[in-house]
């Protein structure tokens, strides 16, 4: 059961009439109002101050997950942040991607004077001030990323990347179509419709999940601290989604959903026992090159320690690392990529971050330096970021190449 109004707000940057939908729905005889705001207008933050200050809610929840609230109420968390502790965890590149897009965000803000999430900062604020409990419902970032590169074509993967890049270094002005996208929609929609290939490889995991994802942590809130009426701060792009999940009662179990909309998604199939196939293979080519002659067997180490070793260096030096971390990088990824548990970035970022480990002024100026190009090579925070991608690349590159190599010396 539901009910909706649809008062009529001007957005100051275009003074255009738009429609900001409040919908009601029940749960259990308890009530969840959702406001759809629109990211980047000053009358969606202007119409969560007008609801909270009613007092008729006993709770708030917002569209953000631990990190992003993190990133609000406390944004120099950035400048505690544990390098060692991030590329040792795996999430060296889970934390360049967080950074570009934030990058892009802000590019954006900078560009039309506007700050996406300015809503979510007054319902925390204002559920604060008024001794009201605020309820985080969205999947964790780190998650959600994941979950989209899973679901991306494996050929389409480095298209994803480059434009994740792109999105950086481009100095093309945001277009007022994606504006408007994002008034009507999600941040990280209009974030990623920017540079991905096909959106409907994104559709899944970052608007249907979420909606069901967000849904379940309503109903689980609801039931379990008995609120009777939730104030839900959403994107106006999740609004039709969660409203239709919980009125049509398709989560029996909101613990269950979230579980398994959580789970960080592995490599099936096949493509998980790829890389030890590949170690297998180059072993094997080894033991028959050495099987045939000393001199062979020398030969296919050699090349595999230049090729696999060298791309991995030139990496490194392109991202500008260090003298002794391109030594490192050179010596390491020949013995990394005979080893899927541990990669070559892994080890050539942290040589890095012990030989020039970063000071506090780099994790302070991370939100102007990530918005260039240049930025990120100057900001010792995001050069150790991109020695670990570029390393990782190279050497990943250089297990293919010195693998063609090493077939061609046993059929030739």
């Amino acid at each position: 059961m539901s009910t909706n109004q649809s008062p009529e707000l001007a957005i100051p940057q275009n003074n255009a009439p738009v429609t900001e939908p409040i919908e009601t729905v029940l749960i259990d005889q308890r009530s969840i109002t959702m406001l759809g705001t629109a990211h980047v207008s000053k009358a969606s933050a202007d119409k969560v101050q007008e609801l909270i200050a009613t007092g008729n809610y006993d709770a708030v929840a917002v569209e953000l997950c631990p990190s992003r609230h993190k990133a609000i109420v406390n944004p120099d968390a950035m400048a505690k942040m544990d390098l060692f502790q991030v590329i040792k965890n795996g999430q060296a590149s889970m934390v360049a991607a967080s950074l570009a897009l934030g990058a892009f965000q802000q590019r954006m803000a900078e560009q039309f004077g506007i700050e996406p999430g300015a809503e979510m900062r007054v319902a925390i604020k204002d559920a604060q001030a008024a001794h009201l409990p605020v309820i985080l419902i969205d999947r964790e970032i780190g998650v959600t990323l994941k979950r989209i590169y899973n679901n991306v074509p494996w050929w389409k993967r480095m298209g994803l990347l480059g434009g994740l890049i792109h999105s950086v270094i481009s100095k093309e002005k945001v277009s007022a179509e994606e504006i408007e996208k994002l008034k009507e929609g999600d941040v990280l929609e209009s974030t990623f419709s920017q540079f991905a290939e096909d959106e409907k490889d994104l559709f899944r995991p970052l608007i249907s999940e979420r909606d069901e994802y967000m849904a379940a942590r309503l109903i689980k809130e609801s039931r379990e601290n008995n609120y009777q009426h939730i104030l839900a701060i959403v994107g106006a792009g999740h609004m039709s989604g969660i409203q239709r999940i919980i009125s049509h009662q398709q989560i029996s179990n909101p613990e269950e959903t979230i579980g398994r909309l959580d789970t960080q998604p592995v490599s099936s199939g096949w493509l998980k026992y790829l890389p030890w196939v590949i170690v297998l293979l180059i072993l094997t080519g080894f033991a028959i090159g050495f099987m045939r002659s000393p001199d062979i067997g020398t030969a296919m180490i050699l090349d595999w320690i230049l090729i696999n070793g060298g791309l991995s260096a030139l990496g490194a030096a392109i991202a500008f690392a260090h003298p002794l971390t391109i030594i490192t990088a050179f010596l390491a990824a020949p013995l990394t990529s005979l080893n899927p548990t541990i990669g070559a970035g892994m080890v050539v970022a942290a040589a890095e971050t012990y030989l020039r480990r970063p000071k506090v002024e780099d994790f302070n100026r991370l939100r102007s330096d990530t918005t260039s190009l240049k930025g990120w090579w100057n900001n010792q925070v995001t050069r150790i970021l991109l020695i670990f991608i570029l390393s990782t690349m190279g050497s990943a590159i250089g297990t293919y190449v010195a693998g063609f190599r090493i077939f061609e010396r046993l059929t030739g």
